[in-house]
This record gives C-alpha cells, sequence and structure tokens, in this order.
C-alpha cells in the first residue's frame, strides 16, 4: 500500500487565464536644476511579453513652469551622457529651480490616455562631512568604510535617497536605499558602509532631499522587486507619482561629493 502510493504522480497542471489590460501610458521624468528637462514615454505590455519596452510615437508632453509658461518636450529620443539612460523627450533650455517651486506635467496621446503630476521641488539639505577609515589588513584584503553625516531639519518630515557609486554615476550604485526622519528628527545623521571600497577608488556620494511620494514610490518598486517571482510574498502594486497612468515625477534636489580613498 506504501509502495504504490509512493509512484503515484502527484503533478496536476492548471492552466491560469491572467486578464487582458488596456495599455497604459508609462512616464518617468526626474527634473534636475540646471539641467534640460528629459521624459521618458512607455506604455505597459502584458505581464509574460517580452521584456522590450512598447514606446509610443504619438505623444504631446507639455511642462508647465513655476511662473506658468509652458515648455513642450520634443520627441527625441536619445540618452544621457552621464547617466547613460534612455530617454523619448527633451526640452529646449536648462531648467532653472529653486526650493518650494512647483512644476506641472501633462503627457496625452491621440488615443486619448492622459498623465499628469505635479512636483515641488524640495529644500537641499547638504552633506555635513564625508570620512573613510581603512582596515588593518593588507594587500587585496586592504578595504575602507566609509561615513556620510548630515543635519536633518527639524521643522519638517523629510525623506532621503542616499546612493555611493564608484566611478561613475553610470554604473549601478555600491549602496542605494531610502530612508526617512521619524526616529531621527532634527538630528546630525551618519550613514555608514561595511569594509567594502579599496584604496585609489573614486566614490561619488550623493545626498537626496526627496519629497514623501517619490520616496513611497521608491519604497514600492523595492517591494515589488522582493515580491517578483516569491510564492510566499504578497503581490506589491507600484505607488506612481501620477494621475491617469504610471509612473513618476519629481525635482530632485542633491548634494554630491566626490572622494578618492587614500
Amino acid at each position: 500500500m506504501l509502495a504504490g502510493t509512493a509512484g503515484c504522480n502527484l503533478q496536476q497542471d492548471i492552466d491560469v487565464e491572467l486578464p487582458v489590460l488596456p495599455a497604459q501610458l508609462v512616464a518617468e521624468c526626474y527634473l534636475v536644476p540646471g539641467q534640460v528637462p528629459r521624459l521618458t514615454v512607455t506604455e505597459t505590455v502584458p505581464y509574460l511579453s517580452t521584456p522590450e519596452p512598447s514606446v509610443p510615437t504619438d505623444v504631446t508632453v507639455v511642462l508647465t513652469l513655476p511662473n506658468g509658461q509652458q515648455q513642450q518636450l520634443s520627441f527625441r529620443p536619445g540618452q544621457d551622457k552621464l547617466t547613460q539612460k534612455a530617454y523619448t523627450h527633451i526640452g529646449r533650455q536648462p531648467l532653472v529651480a529653486r526650493p518650494g517651486d512647483t512644476f506641472t506635467l501633462d503627457v496625452r496621446d491621440s488615443k486619448g490616455r492622459r498623465v499628469t503630476g505635479t512636483a515641488t521641488m524640495p529644500a537641499l539639505v547638504p552633506l555635513d562631512t564625508v570620512e573613510w577609515k581603512f582596515n588593518e589588513k593588507s594587500g587585496e584584503e586592504r578595504k575602507a568604510y566609509v561615513l556620510s553625516r548630515f543635519q536633518d531639519p527639524a521643522a519638517t518630515a523629510n525623506f532621503y535617497r542616499f546612493q555611493i557609486h564608484n566611478d561613475s554615476i553610470s554604473k549601478d550604485p555600491e549602496r542605494d536605499f531610502e530612508l526617512d526622519d521619524r526616529l531621527n528628527n532634527g538630528q546630525l545623521i551618519t550613514l555608514g558602509t561595511s569594509y567594502r571600497f579599496s584604496a585609489g577608488d573614486t566614490l561619488l556620494i550623493t545626498l537626496y532631499h526627496i519629497d514623501q511620494p517619490y520616496y513611497l514610490f521608491l519604497q514600492s518598486v523595492q517591494d515589488a522587486r522582493n515580491a517578483n517571482g516569491n510564492p510566499f510574498a504578497q503581490p506589491a502594486a507600484i505607488r506612481s507619482t501620477v494621475q491617469g497612468g504610471l509612473g513618476v515625477f519629481t525635482v530632485l534636489s542633491s548634494d554630491r561629493r566626490t572622494v578618492i580613498l587614500k
């Protein structure tokens, strides 16, 4: 009886029909003071389709500046020389943005789809100090940790993104995480790493002071990545900062230090 049970085939194939959802516009726009505005517009594809971006070509993009002036971004696909990231639309002149300035984005296509968003530039929170220390080992085992400090403003709730790139921001960061000041409001905040950097490394250390919608977007993206392919994780939805579609629209306020470890 037991032998017969052990020889049974317990596998059962189940066909799961995935719902066919209409394609939505996806807008990704990070405004940077002093840089020409750039935007990437794609559209969603079915979950099991090939991972190739679907780029609509009939999209009109209008950016409204704080003074009410409207600037249309032209469809001229290219690649950012600094970050190596692709974009589909670009403006005409560098952006002038100051803390407290609010911008509005309007993206629409010939099918009647429309994505809108509003973003306000946060105040600059500068890095206070960046320092490092090597361990006592030699050769390839000699590594350094890095400590970065900044003063959190006490008057408001604040959200941050912290990154460390080695050599170039076009590469994946060595450190990349988000944090808020719920437990450190108004205090000097210290962020550290493990012993992971070598003598001669050129590090680009960036502190972004971000708004809460962008912070929640970043958190939801990380949750979705962790849940993808994990049968024990709860499905996670992306918390977009735009309306009418998916994506993010924000103004980056950042301080960056470049250090060479010696």
